[in-house]
């Protein structure tokens, strides 16, 4: 039972890049620390030209997605990536990140927002609601849509809550104003990240419910407030079309329709070149493409060979030239990317860390100064390089848990992790290198570890090489072991069967509360066994769960950074894991398409895309 309930939570962050009555007045409000409203014409990530003087009305758009979701909702457990693309199109975000990763007020749906002043209590966060803003059906966005939603993500029901739920238990009360656009939230306790609440924000006839037989998008029916509204969702046939709202109050969405096509990774680059889709994210397509099958026998080869077989069987297969390696397909795949007529790759680095964990409850690194030794034998610029510069990206290291490098707040700590020379700690730890050079070795046993990594992952691979050739040249041996998506969280990640692994996640404007179960110190269940939770490092510290709660509670941003910079410091000396490199992003935009592309931290502004006059 307890792996299964990891396999599941673990699951979730893997796959993911978060998301009554009011008090006595508490008196004059200050504004908000927050960023200005979001500039509608900034773009994040590599972005194709979204100047909507230059993007004519109407046409359709083709846009590739892994399949039709099974639901729009995205704090439900069966919610995919997919599922947020689309709700971006269909459903209010209050807030939405700008190029920096930072959360600014959406002007489509916020008129403004203030909040209490730093320190004061209890903190009430205040919005005015765009008077514009109202749902598929007519209903204007309201506070009981706010009130509905947080009742649901906070209450007791295990259908409801998930790892993109965080922060609406800290909710005391949702309210109504001085008049039915101003929307009052004050909270039990102080809450820093309250801009990542309500959003998406769907309508209380959504959510007010009973979540035991929620129903899917096909059943229709269920109001939407986005430029696009639902037109068709056919999961059989792979099709999900949105169509211009009539009710939409904002810039009007410049193509009547976008057809979202369930197309499979491998076949992204064919329907490119056919002319089938406009818009494909081709991460996948070239980070898992297949080796190219070895040319089939001609018949005269055929006969031949079976006349002569058990003479020359041994000699043709050592003469067949091998299948191409995951990098080499990998390459293959993205050269073609890169040649198909009349489209562009867009790239990008993703809001999502790619980082090397450490299982500090197995073998060797359950010793702190070996773990502090293995990060600093990582080379983070030759890794960076390895995975990033094939693809077309810059080889940049990262030298923080919490924050992506182009996120603000960024700051490398690596140097935290104590003296440059690994071979001195893992002297001192014991583990001493023979005269000749080779693996070290204490009490008769070599320092050797496993590296777990995504079977198929051409990046995973060049990541590997580069990781495992570093730390050789420290005396560490390291064997792979790949792993197939299916049993890489509960066969290995949750049962602990690893020492090192390659994880990616996602890099959210809130780190303090969307990273902390991932350092969180593992705390023992009913028989006493220590329960990592989300934490697969297995390592972790009272000193470090404060220091994010401090965060998660902190007003002022610069005392908030502050705090996420110490436990950063800490997670480092810790030996938890080395962070390496921003997960790439590739997409593949047809030309004469506009506002599409890698979006980075960001994600589509919908009105905007469309095709170029």
């Amino acid at each position: 039972m307890r792996v299964r309930q990891l396999t599941a939570a673990a699951a979730a962050l893997l796959l993911s890049a978060a998301l009554g009555g009011c008090s006595d007045d508490p008196g004059p409000r200050a504004p908000a620390p927050v960023p200005a409203p979001a500039d509608p014409t900034a773009t994040t990530g590599d972005v194709g030209p979204a100047d909507r003087t230059a993007v004519q009305d109407g046409g359709t758009l083709r846009w590739a997605v892994d399949g039709v979701p099974a639901t729009l909702n995205v704090y439900q457990g069966a919610a995919t990536a997919d599922s947020a693309l689309l709700a971006h199109a269909l459903y209010p975000s209050l807030f939405r990140p700008d190029e920096h990763g930072r959360l600014v007020p959406d002007p489509d749906y916020l008129a403004g927002v203030d909040s209490t002043p730093p320190g004061e209590q209890p903190q009430v966060v205040t919005y005015r609601l765009n008077p514009s803003a109202v749902w598929s059906d007519g209903t204007p966005i309201s506070a009981a849509d706010l009130d509905a939603q947080r009742t649901a993500l906070s209450g007791p029901d295990p259908a409801r809550r998930s790892g993109k739920a965080a922060g609406y238990d800290a909710i005391d009360s949702v309210a109504q104003g001085a008049d039915p656009h101003e929307v009052r939230v004050t909270f039990r306790r102080p809450y820093a990240e309250w801009p990542a609440l309500f959003g998406p924000l769907y309508p209380a006839a959504e959510t007010a419910g009973p979540a035991a037989a929620p129903r899917t998008p096909a059943d229709g029916g269920r109001p939407d407030a986005g430029p696009y509204t639902l037109s068709r969702y056919d999961a059989e046939g792979g099709t999900v079309t949105v169509v211009r709202s009539p009710l939409w109050w904002g810039d009007p969405p410049k193509a009547d329709r976008i057809d979202f096509l369930a197309v499979r990774p491998e076949q992204r680059l064919d329907a490119l070149d056919q002319e089938r889709l406009d818009i494909a994210p081709l991460t996948a397509a070239v980070d898992r493409a297949a080796p190219a099958a070895p040319p089939e026998p001609s018949a005269s080869a055929s006969a031949s060979a079976s006349a002569s077989a058990s003479a020359s069987a041994s000699a043709s297969a050592s003469a067949a030239p091998p299948p191409a390696a995951a990098p080499e397909a990998a390459a293959l795949a993205l050269r073609r990317a890169e040649s198909l007529p009349d489209v562009t790759v867009h790239r990008a680095a993703a809001a999502s860390l790619t980082q090397l964990t450490l299982n500090a409850a197995r073998g060797p690194l359950t010793d702190p100064l070996v773990r502090r030794a293995l990060t600093r034998a990582v080379d983070r610029r030759r890794i960076a390089d390895a995975a990033l510069t094939p693809l077309g990206l810059p080889a940049a290291p990262l030298g923080s848990h919490l924050f992506a490098g182009d996120q603000q707040g960024y700051r490398d700590n690596s140097d935290a992790a104590g003296p440059a020379d690994p071979g001195r700690l893992l002297d001192e730890a014991g583990w001493m290198r023979p005269a000749g050079g080779g693996t070290r070795a204490k009490d008769g046993k070599p320092l050797a570890l496993s590296l777990l990594v995504p079977a198929g992952s051409a990046t995973a691979e060049r990541t590997a090489d580069a990781l495992i050739a570093g730390l050789g040249e420290s005396g560490i041996a390291v064997q792979r072991v790949p792993a197939p998506a299916e049993s890489f969280v509960g066969e290995h990640l949750a049962a602990g069967d690893y020492d090192l692994a390659l994880l990616s996640w996602p890099a959210g404007p809130s780190p303090a509360v969307e990273q902390r179960s991932v350092y969180a110190k593992p705390r023992p269940d009913l028989d006493g066994v220590p329960e990592p939770g989300g934490n697969f490092g297995r390592s972790g510290t009272e000193e470090i769960d404060r220091l994010f709660d401090r965060a998660a509670a902190e007003p002022d941003p610069e005392a908030r950074l502050g705090l996420l910079q110490e436990a950063d410091v800490r997670i480092w000396q810790l030996g938890h894991s080395v962070p390496l490199y921003q997960r790439p992003e590739l997409v593949g935009v047809r030309t004469g398409v506009a506002g599409a592309g890698a979006y980075g931290y960001g994600w589509p502004r919908f009105q905007d895309v469309g095709l170029l006059r």
